[in-house]
Parts: C-alpha cells; sequence; structure tokens
C-alpha cells in the first residue's frame, strides 16, 4: 500500500503522518540538517568512562565537541567525537527517509526537497570520505565509518529514502543523479570487496556482517535496476539463502545466541527482501536448509518477549536504548503486516512505549504498518512452553500460574557469548524479576569486567572465577498444560565440576534445584547467584557487623603472550540474609523473603535500619530457600543494569565452601510455600492455606525429578 493510501484507509496514518513532519520542521529550524564532511568513528566507544552509561545524543545540535553523560560528566575526546559523528550521520539518514515518506503520504513537495538534498549531498562527499584509517584493526573498514557494517546500514537507510522518491515521481537532474550513480558504483565495489574478503578469505560467512553487506548491495542492486545481480546475491555462496541456512539455527534463533544480533540480521533480511520484492522476487516465504525462515525467526522472538513484550537481553546486546527500540519496531510492524503473527503485538507495544510513541507515532509505523489499531493490537491467545534445542534456550509457562522461566544452556556464541550456562531469568506477568542485564556499549571496560562474567548472570560460579565458554545441554525437557520440567546440564564449566539445574514449574509454585558436585578432594566455594531486578523485603538481611568483599576474579586472553592475565574486582557484601531458627529432621532451615513488582527499585539496604525502602506493589513473588549447615546467603553490592552500570544492584549470593552443594529454591505468586527436605534427594513443597497442597519430590539420577505423592 502506498503512503497515500493509508492515509485514506487507515484513521492512525494522518495523525502519525504530521507528528513526523513537525519533527523535522523543528529540526529545519534548529539548523541542524547539515551533513558532517568528517567521516564517524565506532558508536561503542560512545559511552561514560566513569558511569559506564551511554552518552546522549541530540540531533538538534549542528555540531559537537563535548559530550554529556547523562550524571552530568562532560567528556572531551577524538574517539567521543568520531561516536558522535555516527550518531549525526545515522540521524540525518534517518531524516532523509521520514522527509521522503511525509512527501510520500501529504504530497507537500518542500519534503522531498529535503530529502533529495541530503541525498545528493551525501552522494556528493561520500568519495571524499577516506577508507578509514583510524579504524581498529580487526574490522572490516568503511568510509563514512570506521566500520563498513556501519556504512552498510547507514546506506541501505539512505537507499531506500531514494527508491520511495523515486516512486513517487521524484526526478534528480542530471548532475544530482551522476552524484549518486557514483555514490551508488563505489558502495557496491566496497560492499563487494568486504564480501569477498569475509566469504572466501576469511571462510566466514554466517558472520551477522554478510546479512548487511548483502542488505546494502541489495538496495544497491535495487536502485540501479540489477536484477541479475539480485538474483545471484540471493543464491551464492554468503548470499541470502545460504546465510539463513549458517547464520540460523533450526530452531529459528540467530547462531551467536544472542536477541539482539537476531533482531539485527532479521532487519537485515527483511530489507533485502523488500529489495527483491521489487523484482517480483518473494524472498519472504524462503526457507534455509533446515527449515529456517523469517517468519520462524519473528514467531521465536514472539515466544522470547515477557508478558509485557520486552524482549530478553541474551548475550550481548543493550537491556534497552532507542535505536535497538526502533529496529525492533520496523521488523515487529512487518510481522504483524506480512506474516499476521499477533503475538508481536506487546513486543512492538514495548518498543514504542520505549521510544515515548504509545500511539506508534513513529516513522517505523507510517512505512511498514498495516491496519487499524485493532489489527495491530490483537488478542492473544496463551502461550506455552518451548524448548531451542539447537541455539540452546528453554522457556516454561503453567497454566494458572504467573511465574514463569527462561534458562540458557546452549552454545557460548562466539565474540558475543557470555560466561552464563544455566542463567535463569524468572519472570511474572507483571515484570521481570531476574533478567539478564543485557550489555554496555562495547567501548566501556565493564563489557568484560562485569557484563559477561558468570557472577553477574544467575547461575553458579566457582571460587570466584568465571566459567570456561562451552555448550551445556538439556537432559530432559517435558511440558504438557499444568507442568513444565526442564533439566539442564553442565559439564565443562570448570574442570571435574558437574552441574544440574532441574526447573519444575507447576500452576503453583516454580522449584529451582541447583545440583553442583566437584570431582576433586578440594573443597571450593561455589556460587549461586540471583539478582532481582525488583524491591525485595528485607526483614531477614542483617548487616555482618565487619567489612568483607567478594573477589570477582576475571581472566583475560594476552593475545601477544597468549598467556591469561588475572584481574580482580572486589564487590562490597552488605550484609546477610538469615534464616528461621526452627530446623527439619535434615537440619536444614528455611529463609523467607519476597519480591514486590512494579517498582524499578532493587533491594536498597540500610546498614543503620536494616530495612529496605517500600513501594506499593502490584504483585508479590515469595521466595523460600532451603539453608542448610554450612550455607552462606549473602547480600552483595554489584553494578547496575547495563542502561546505567553507576546505579548500584543487590544480589543474592548463596554460597557453600564444599565439594557438593545443593541449592533449593522455590518461588510462588501471591503467598509463600514451605519447603522441607525429607533426605538427601527428596523434599517436600507445602503450599499452607485452605486447600494445604503438598507435593512430595524424588531427585533420582536417571530420570531427574519425580513426583512420589
Amino acid at each position: 500500500m502506498r503512503l497515500g493510501e493509508k492515509l485514506e484507509k487507515l484513521t492512525w496514518a494522518g495523525r502519525t503522518a504530521h507528528i513526523l513532519k513537525e519533527e523535522i520542521d523543528r529540526l529545519q529550524q534548529s539548523g541542524s540538517l547539515i551533513i558532517p564532511k568528517e567521516p564517524g568513528g565506532w558508536w561503542h566507544q560512545y559511552v561514560c568512562p566513569h558511569h559506564h552509561t551511554e552518552l546522549t545524543f541530540d540531533s538538534m545540535q549542528v555540531d559537537a565537541s563535548e559530550f554529556l553523560c547523562p550524571h552530568g560528566c562532560r567528556i572531551e575526546g577524538e574517539a567521543y567525537r568520531g561516536a558522535w559523528l555516527v550518531f549525526k550521520h545515522q540521524s540525518l539518514a534517518r531524516v532523509a527517509l521520514q522527509s521522503a515518506a511525509v512527501f510520500a503520504a501529504l504530497g507537500e513537495e518542500s519534503y522531498a526537497q529535503i530529502s533529495k538534498r541530503l541525498l545528493v549531498e551525501y552522494a556528493e562527499q561520500f568519495p571524499l570520505y577516506p577508507v578509514h584509517p583510524e579504524a581498529q584493526g580487526w574490522m572490516l573498514k568503511g568510509r563514512a565509518f570506521h566500520q563498513a557494517l556501519t556504512e552498510a546500514i547507514w546506506s541501505t537507510t539512505l537507499i531506500r529514502a531514494y527508491l520511495l522518491l523515486r516512486d513517487e515521481g521524484v526526478v534528480f537532474e542530471a548532475k544530482e543523479q551522476a552524484a549518486i550513480d557514483a555514490f551508488l558504483g563505489l558502495l557496491a565495489g566496497s560492499m563487494e570487496e568486504y564480501r569477498h574478503i569475509l566469504i572466501h578469505e576469511r571462510n566466514n560467512a554466517e558472520n551477522n556482517y554478510t546479512a548487511w553487506l548483502n542488505a546494502s548491495l541489495a538496495c544497491v542492486y535495487a536502485a540501479r535496476g540489477g536484477q541479475a545481480a539480485l538474483e545471484a546475491l540471493i543464491e551464492g555462496q554468503g548470499g541470502f539463502k545460504h546465510h539463513l541456512s549458517i547464520g540460523v539455527k533450526a530452531d529459528q534463533l540467530e547462531f551467536e545466541g544472542s536477541t539482539y544480533y537476531h533482531v539485527f540480521v532479521l532487519r537485515a533480511y527483511l530489507i533485502s527482501a523488500e529489495m527483491a520484492h521489487r523484482f517480483g522476487i518473494d524472498l519472504y516465504a524462503t526457507t534455509g536448509a533446515d527449515g529456517q525462515s523469517m517468519r520462524g525467526m519473528l514467531e521465536a522472538l514472539a515466544d522470547l518477549a515477557d508478558d509485557q513484550g520486552a524482549l530478553p537481553a541474551l548475550h550481548d546486546g543493550p537491556l534497552a536504548r532507542d535505536p535497538y527500540a526502533r529496529e525492533i519496531a520496523e521488523i515487529a510492524e512487518q510481522g504483524l503486516a506480512i506474516y499476521g503473527i499477533a503475538g508481536l503485538a506487546p513486543v512492538l507495544r514495548e518498543a514504542y512505549r520505549q521510544l515515548g510513541a504509545a500511539g506508534g507515532e513513529q516513522l517505523e509505523a507510517l512505512l511498514y504498518g498495516a491496519g487499524e489499531a485493532a489489527d495491530r493490537a490483537p488478542a492473544l491467545e496463551p502461550r506455552g512452553s518451548r524448548l531451542w534445542p539447537d541455539a540452546g534456550f528453554v522457556i516454561g509457562r503453567a497454566a494458572g500460574n504467573p511465574l514463569s522461566f527462561l534458562a540458557d544452556f546452549g552454545e557460548h556464541g562466539g565474540s558475543h557469548g557470555h560466561y552464563d550456562k544455566l542463567h535463569l531469568t524468572l519472570m511474572h506477568t507483571e515484570q521481570t524479576l531476574t533478567p539478564d542485564f543485557g550489555m554496555v556499549p562495547y567501548g566501556s571496560p565493564m563489557r568484560k569486567s562485569w557484563f559477561a562474567e558468570t557472577a553477574s548472570h544467575n547461575t553458579v560460579s566457582l571460587d570466584g572465577r568465571s566459567q570456561a565458554p562451552h555448550e551445556g545441554r538439556c537432559v530432559h525437557f517435558e511440558a504438557n498444560d499444568s507442568t513444565v520440567y526442564a533439566w539442564l546440564q553442565s559439564t565443562e564449566a570448570y574442570e571435574g565440576c558437574t552441574m544440574n539445574r532441574h526447573l519444575l514449574l507447576t500452576g503453583e509454585w516454580l522449584l529451582d534445584w541447583f545440583q553442583v558436585e566437584l570431582a576433586g578432594e578440594e573443597p571450593k566455594s561455589i556460587e549461586w547467584w540471583m539478582h532481582p531486578a525488583v524491591q525485595v523485603n528485607a526483614e531477614q538481611l542483617q548487616s555482618l557487623g565487619r567489612d568483607e568483599i567478594y573477589k570477582l576474579l576475571i581472566e583475560q586472553k594476552d593475545i601477544a603472550s597468549d598467556a591469561d592475565t588475572i584481574s580482580e574486582q572486589d564487590l562490597p557484601i552488605i550484609g546477610q540474609f538469615v534464616a528461621s531458627d526452627s530446623v527439619d529432621a535434615s537440619g536444614a532451615s528455611q529463609l523467607h523473603i519476597s519480591y514486590e513488582l512494579g517498582s524499578d527499585k532493587s533491594l536498597a539496604f540500610d546498614s543503620e535500619s536494616h530495612a529496605s525502602s517500600v513501594i506499593s506493589p502490584a504483585a508479590t513473588v515469595f521466595h523460600t530457600v532451603l539453608v542448610q549447615p554450612g550455607d552462606e546467603l549473602l547480600a552483595v553490592q554489584t553494578p547496575g543494569d547495563s542502561v546505567d552500570p553507576s546505579q548500584s544492584l543487590i544480589a543474592m549470593l548463596h554460597r557453600r565452601n564444599d565439594r557438593q552443594a545443593d541449592f533449593i529454591h522455590v518461588y510462588r505468586a501471591g503467598s509463600r510455600a514451605e519447603l522441607t527436605r525429607i533426605s538427601a534427594q527428596e523434599i517436600v513443597i507445602t503450599v499452607p492455606g485452605p486447600t494445604n497442597s503438598s507435593k512430595r519430590m524424588q531427585l533420582t539420577a536417571d530420570k531427574g525429578l519425580l513426583f512420589i505423592n
């Protein structure tokens, strides 16, 4: 549907077009629509060296040499300016596309002229940018940016603006067209060269770069009318079909196990499909060698999202940032319009909420949205559990229980992987309790000193060290409407260490039984971590009465010497959780705490009052811990999430110095459950109340968890 038709047929489209028009007017009035003569750098360096937060970017600025942190720092330096220029170039490309869309929707010629001017000026400037001399050695170097990858992404936005203008009858004068043709030729030469290096010289065709080099070339070929070149690109080695077969697992998740890079690659695929459609070639229904498809990739995102529509930050990728939200909106709009995947409606709604556009007043809606508001927010069917056996994730949902879980057992994920096998994300319909906190921009040292480390995830570490990069396995998965059981195992995280995580979700509670066994004679500090992102009732949290720290040992490979170096990071231990005085026949006691949902605060411990601040909750989740003789339960102050690491959080550290450990935890929404240990391998979970329900379970070596009554 052409954009002018959308205004006639869809009630929301006109309002959205006028809001987008007003945004352009403000930019025009500020004088900020001037193309920089300098190339951009690497956006990941746009991060405060003190707070590790992304620096702010204002598209109204014409130029900048001083860059602001949200906490008030004023940062200067060439690396930061280079990163700022990335955002500036990208924002101007977006203005070119947005202006073309406003013209196509409203027919106002001045917006076609804004778009046309930006396109021609970039076309004239592009040959003047050098092949970037300051790019890091591992990068495929671009002209307008350090990375050819950034250049490919930026170019797709510009070329889509150019094509939209042409579709609407805009004519470029001979000189203007010559500049654009020269730009397209130079860009094509660069992208083709980089594809050859990546696919043939480096033998790395599955790289996410490849999808974007393909998308950029697909745009170039569409702009030139090069159907034969596009068809060769689709069919050849490293082309659309081949990349879909090797860059995506058979279970429909991108091979690096990162939600962010899954979205990243999927967006590139959709741009390639949009270009192919111009020649009557349908890539939307294309499948890979093992059934991989864009539909399947979109459905996977709908399954992964929490009940608010937020996508988990698995492996590398931001927890939240505006450019990422726009990318999510772009693919979700197409998933709804092209494939009718209703489960993407909450994902789209959450992306627009993060952008401060709850009504969807964004460029992505105007370009790709279809149907009235009711069609774009359909009633959703309850979602079930799902196992991704190839990528190595499992999600558990049970009818009647507002709690659900997501766990990671798969491949490390290469350069974008984390040391996080058997990580657990615990979710409630109101809010995610224990998310993966995501990744800071790569220019921050905290990428490797905290956010990729085991201790920053909800899993087990040994002696302050992170797990080795490895792949775990799912020993058993069974799901029906009322019960979900996942048995996950790792045997390569540490030498001689076997870890088994048993997750059992019923309509009433979630049992997490994490068992660790060491083969050697020496005991080790076995460390179970939980990082709540919500308010906790900390009545049983007391001061230690002494200063104590947790030493995180960070191993880094020295490429020059091929040796490991170890650095330390001290995390303050600010208190201890104290279990009840009563013990069961096994000598174990219970710790009861609760989490208040509907607030952005995590546990806020006051060392004098031994209490946390309280906010009226939307819901409460109760957490019961079986505390055995020799166990310690500590409150550890850690960096915050990847949006703002400077805002400290408090983690629970359940540790035991031994050769074997059983960490047994139960979660229940609304009221608490009781835990009793009958023997080494048997427990009873009781829910007090009118029904006083009780379940007895046995952990067996061959079949895992079994109900025995």
